[in-house]
């Protein structure tokens, strides 16, 4: 039916140098813009106390197997992870940048809003810290001594949705933030690699269960193949997984959600990465004033 379809209409992805697939013309005049909705926001404290450090988890592995065998090519979405980035840097945050083996940083460039010059600075000033990242392994090795950590980002991006959700590092890590209180902080697809934390475990005793989560609705990632976005059908979805392990999706669009649940901060879409950027800095900022 798909391929029908796609025929029908004559859209389909177009086929990149690495034998994947990225979004059809069609499909990236719709779900990308040259700029955003980025609004400069000033911020009138910054952080007090020795948290002063955001850790982002970013994935490192570009092409998603979809069920029919051809390949996607993904990784962090610029928007999810840039934008929030500005709020957390003009709040007052450092950044630091790992992937779970220290490998560059894959981010779906043809997102890039190549007209916004604010993301457009801060992605050429971290541009070598995303070819060159520090290894959540070699992080994860030394998990006593980051007592300067305020929370852990991880961007969205179907590349979340690669590596991550299977990483024990990052089950650590996710522990680790509960054992020590600090803030997580995920968009779109990111709230999948969440799922690294039930490894191992029955679902029944994942940390997340109960907690609400805005996450990338599943009903938008089974139409978008038929735009040509991605090359076939999803291998898995990310909220019907966090579902089956007791988390409540709060939306059901990508409409710019974003929700608070505890210490967990979570958006939609990009469409949400603005607003989910300040509640990020904003939460933060006050809680290291308290």
């Amino acid at each position: 039916m798909w391929q029908n379809i796609r025929s029908v209409v004559r859209i389909g992805p177009q086929a990149d140098e690495r034998g994947g697939y990225s979004p059809s013309r069609l499909a990236l005049k719709m779900a990308t813009t040259s700029v955003t909705d980025y609004d400069n926001t000033i911020y009138q404290s910054s952080p007090r106390g020795s948290r002063k450090k955001i850790l982002m988890v970013c994935t490192e592995q570009r092409e998603m197997t979809m069920r029919n065998g051809k390949k996607f090519s993904t990784g962090n979405h610029p928007v999810e992870m840039l934008v929030p980035m500005l709020h957390l840097e003009k709040a007052g945050f450092h950044i630091g940048i790992v992937t779970p083996t220290g490998r560059p940083v894959a981010i779906e460039m043809w997102a890039m809003p190549d007209q916004d010059e604010a993301v457009q600075d801060i992605y050429n000033r971290y541009r070598d810290a995303f070819a060159n990242p520090d290894s959540l392994s070699d992080f994860v090795s030394t998990l006593e001594a980051h007592q300067d950590v305020a929370a852990v980002f991880i961007p969205g991006g179907h590349g979340a949705m690669l590596g991550l959700p299977e990483n024990e590092d990052l089950q650590r890590v996710i522990r680790w933030t509960i054992e020590e209180d600090l803030f997580m902080l995920s968009i779109c697809h990111g709230p999948a690699a969440l799922l690294a934390e039930n490894l191992g475990q029955s679902p029944s005793a994942f940390a997340y269960r109960g907690y609400s989560m805005a996450v990338f609705p599943d009903r938008m990632d089974r139409v978008t193949p038929f735009l040509g976005y991605m090359p076939g059908p999803m291998p898995w979805f990310c909220g019907e997984r966090l579902a089956q392990l007791g988390v409540n999706v709060v939306n059901s669009t990508a409409n710019g959600t974003c929700h608070r649940d505890r210490r967990l901060i979570t958006g939609d879409s990009p469409k949400a990465a603005n607003a989910f950027g300040k509640l990020a800095a904003e939460v933060l900022l006050a809680e290291s004033a308290s």
